[in-house]
């Protein structure tokens, strides 16, 4: 995990989320990549060139908020797009590689309701990286106890639990399976995947209607510093992105939330 991509919007919460991507990749050893999207204009025969102001534009807020915060040891890519979030995200993966993107839950939104705003949420949706958001004005400290609730063992893509393998080697955390048994439980989802029983450290399993609803019987109890979901084609998480936004009172977490994709 060498390449991170922190999408910064206008909101005191974007530098937060900043300096917790800059303290986070200073001990993974990564590189910082900070975005922000602008809109073009294609109108022609305009005397002033207005995408050239945007993009001058752009480019100063990124500078400033990166002079904003604490940059470490850490090297700090400013990154300026034309485009929508998630075209210009998916051209920066093709060039440079992310390995992981990190966001605020509410990125632009100040819709108090709203656990994912549109930004994240539509990375989540839309994108194959692994997506790490983190909860207002939350400070990085070192990971040491994961939570991974899952209500299927099936994992047809290996790669997907890769990120996880990765954090739990690098901070030397321990990590608990939560496996949730729904109501739409087969007998194929009770059989945990040997590379993802492989990583565990405890098991815990839990009966209820959504994965969601495990989370929140055993999140006090295990006090974890991460909690990790996948994101599945017809998955808990997958369908509250119908609308790219995650209400609170559909899904809330005060910790910092790992999004694997491809289980």
């Amino acid at each position: 995990m060498k390449h991170i991509l922190v999408p910064i919007g206008s909101t005191e919460s974007a530098k937060n989320s900043l300096q917790y991507a800059i303290d986070f990749a200073s001990v993974i050893q990564a590189k910082v990549f900070v975005f922000r999207a602008y809109s073009g204009l294609n109108k022609a025969g305009a005397m002033i060139d207005v995408n050239a102001i945007l993009e001058r534009e752009t480019n100063l807020y990124i500078k400033t908020m990166v002079d904003a915060v604490d940059r470490r040891d850490v090297e700090v890519v400013m990154v300026a797009a034309r485009g929508n979030v998630v075209d210009s995200v998916a051209s920066i993966n093709n060039e440079l590689g992310i390995d992981l993107i990190i966001v605020g839950a509410k990125s632009n939104s100040f819709k108090e309701e709203l656990f994912l705003g549109k930004t994240a949420g539509s990375l989540v949706k839309q994108t194959k990286i692994p997506l790490l958001t983190v909860p207002e004005h939350f400070k990085f400290t070192p990971i040491k106890n994961v939570q991974l609730a899952f209500k299927s063992g099936i994992i047809e893509n290996k790669s997907a639990i890769a990120p996880l393998s990765f954090l739990k080697d690098k901070f030397q955390a321990s990590l608990n399976l939560l496996f949730v048994k729904t109501p739409s439980f087969t007998e194929a989802d009770g059989v945990i995947d040997e590379s993802l029983d492989g990583l565990k450290d405890t098991l815990t399993n839990s009966e209820n209607a959504t994965t969601y609803q495990g989370v929140l019987e055993h999140l006090n109890s295990a006090t974890p510093d991460l909690l990790c979901v996948f994101t599945r084609k017809r998955g808990f998480f997958q369908k509250l992105l119908e609308k790219n936004t995650i209400k609170k009172e559909e899904f809330f977490v005060n910790i910092p939330l790992l999004i694997l994709k491809g289980a």
